[in-house]
């Protein structure tokens, strides 16, 4: 039996415990009769800083390994193209702007980093958990709010908020002492940590999604069993389908749960008001955009991502980067 060794998305996701971790350490031996097995380990038990991780791919370091687009952006700013904040409002321009972007994301992986993409993987929708009432994005301006990447950063300094940028894992400390009033995260990893306990008022417009790309080291790849590699690509696109349904599902329950109603099955059930996203809100996300978001993006990328950007998503989506920010 040959056994591979991979390096997964984030622990104690859903999209990691009920369908990355099965599919390597149950379902490869199984659809493979037996012939090949995988161990699997989440990035972020494995001692692998994130934005540290297509490197590591690169040096065959991680033969086979999951990197965050987000931590991918520090180095390579134009990979963060289809999520940044503001561009994605639902799952449907998620997937428009995703489909768009993966030609030049699958070459340029190839061809400058010497990855091969395998799989694009998605997270729920990142919103907003805040502690004081609102009603919309007007209400933010002046609180400090917990962001995770330099996008979200750039969408929270434009409604007039102040941008703190923190780990997950210190999310509820940051609202215990009081450094942050609102953070956003996702649907129900927000609730997984509690934040439903601590926070009233829970705002339904995705800022970001959060994507993932998992893929081999070239030499790695190349070494693999031509049926092993037939396999892994026919059974890896339904991996990932799964994982967008997951996400999709998981955005919905999470609100639920927040909320307390009964479509709440996993999570737990708090109190909240959940609001919705306004005619005003959809403007402003909008003016956010095209004013700040996609302005500083291109100025921290340089005229080559105005290129990308005018021949990927911004065609698709009907918004042109211009040429010399």
């Amino acid at each position: 039996m040959q056994k591979l060794r991979v390096v997964g998305g984030l622990a104690d996701t859903n999209q990691y415990t009920h369908h990355e971790e099965p599919f390597w350490t149950r379902e490869l031996a199984r659809l493979s009769g037996g012939r090949f097995d995988a161990d699997i380990v989440p990035f972020d038990r494995a001692g692998v800083p994130g934005g540290d991780m297509l490197r590591l791919i690169e040096l065959g370091v991680v033969p086979f390994g999951t990197a965050l687009m987000s931590s991918l952006a520090i180095s390579h700013p134009e990979y963060a193209a289809p999520d940044l904040a503001g561009l994605n409002p639902d799952m449907a321009s998620l997937k428009k702007s995703v489909a768009a972007f993966r030609p030049y994301l699958e070459k340029a992986l190839r061809e400058r980093h010497g990855v091969e993409a395998l799989a694009l993987y998605v997270y729920p929708a990142q919103v907003l958990f805040c502690k004081k009432p609102m009603t919309g994005l007007a209400d933010l301006a002046g609180r400090r709010i917990r962001v995770s990447s330099a996008t979200q950063f750039d969408f929270v300094a434009a409604v007039g908020a102040v941008p703190v940028l923190t780990g997950f894992a210190q999310i509820m400390s940051n609202m215990a002492s009081g450094n942050t009033e609102c953070a956003i995260t996702g649907t129900m990893s927000g609730n997984t940590l509690g934040l439903h306990e601590v926070t009233s008022h829970v705002h339904t417009l995705p800022v970001t999604w959060g994507l993932a790309v998992f893929g081999a080291n070239m030499a790695a790849w190349g070494a693999l069993p031509p049926d092993l590699k037939a396999l892994l690509r026919r059974e890896l696109p339904k991996l990932e389908a799964a994982i967008w349904l997951e996400s999709e599902r998981e955005t919905t329950e999470g609100l639920a749960c927040n909320r307390g109603t009964a479509a709440c099955s996993s999570g737990r059930r708090g109190h909240m008001v959940e609001v919705a996203v306004s005619p005003q809100d959809e403007r402003r996300r909008q003016e956010i955009f095209t004013a700040t978001v996609l302005t500083r993006w291109l100025q921290r990328c340089k005229s080559r991502c105005a290129e990308v950007w005018n021949m990927t998503i911004g065609p698709v989506r009907g918004i042109t980067a211009p040429a010399t920010p």
